[in-house]
């Protein structure tokens, strides 16, 4: 293929209808699909998360998309099954188009065969996954000492691990007015990103229709941005190289969902280039 501009998240799906991914994507079907809700909430903890997914089996994969309660009905999982996979990446849903092009992606682009290296958290307690997972990320991220890292999707134990390696936390999210420790989380989140040094979001920004525009930030003030993807996970790593300094993706079955090890995957590009080949 053609060395590509593409970028937005539309276009990476009109894209993937058009076949030039890989096969037009009604050759596959929806076997399955599921609407989850699930619960969170780590002991000593006043936080509770509020989880909602749709899961579209396609082949050995899952495509995932987390959303918020007024995005999706459950009833969607009754009409969703037995379709094409072009039908659903035609959905007028945005939940629903996405975990369609994840399911895609994630068949043509297997996690274990496109990613830098997998990385196995050890079976464990919520909590102990949880820990270690942001740990991953914190990592990943390379947090400098009094950087300013804007996090873009609150999570309490991801806040902890940027604290632990010397980085100044910039919480943002929607949903959360705070983190566990009393620290305000900003709703705006041009704030955030015309602070940071780094960013560090989740692909929950996917099915919110943020990704794009943060994305673009990033690009423009050249700052790392890294992605921590349940939700979109092999549509996340489309990206990587093309803005997206890394990508720490868990596909499904989620950490929350499994007590067992769990395989993530870790991508990072090439420092100091920008990749140009779309596939």
């Amino acid at each position: 293929m053609q060395a590509s501009t593409r970028f937005s998240v539309n276009e990476l799906r009109e894209a993937i209808l058009a076949g030039e991914y890989g096969p037009k994507p009604d050759r596959l079907a929806v076997t399955g699909a599921s609407y989850l809700y699930q619960t969170t909430q780590f002991p000593s903890s006043v936080t509770k998360y509020h989880n909602y997914y749709v899961l579209l089996r396609v082949e050995s994969y899952f495509g995932a998309c987390s959303h918020t309660a007024d995005q999706l009905e459950k009833e969607a999982a009754a009409e969703l099954s037995g379709l094409s996979l072009d039908a659903a990446l035609r959905d007028a849903r945005l939940p629903v188009r996405l975990a369609a092009m994840d399911a895609y992606l994630g068949v043509v682009y297997p996690h274990p065969d496109h990613c830098t290296h997998a990385v196995q958290l050890p079976a464990g307690t919520p909590i102990q996954k949880a820990k270690l997972r942001d740990a991953l990320i914190a990592d990943t991220a390379d947090i400098q000492a009094s950087e300013r890292v804007a996090l873009i999707g609150v999570v309490n134990p991801l806040v902890e691990a940027i604290k632990q390696r010397g980085g100044i936390c910039l919480p943002c999210d929607l949903q959360l007015q705070e983190t566990q420790w009393g620290e305000p989380v900003e709703a705006d989140m041009d704030k955030v990103l015309d602070r940071a040094d780094r960013v560090i979001c989740t692909a929950m920004t996917l099915s919110n229709g943020t990704f794009d525009h943060i994305l673009d930030r990033a690009r423009n003030r050249q700052i790392p941005l890294i992605v921590y993807a349940q939700t979109g996970s092999a549509v996340a790593a489309k990206y990587v190289g093309k803005g997206v300094t890394a990508l720490i993706a868990e596909p499904f079955p989620f950490t929350q969902f499994s007590a067992a090890a769990s395989e993530l995957y870790v991508y990072a590009s090439s420092k100091g280039r920008e990749s140009t080949d779309d596939h």
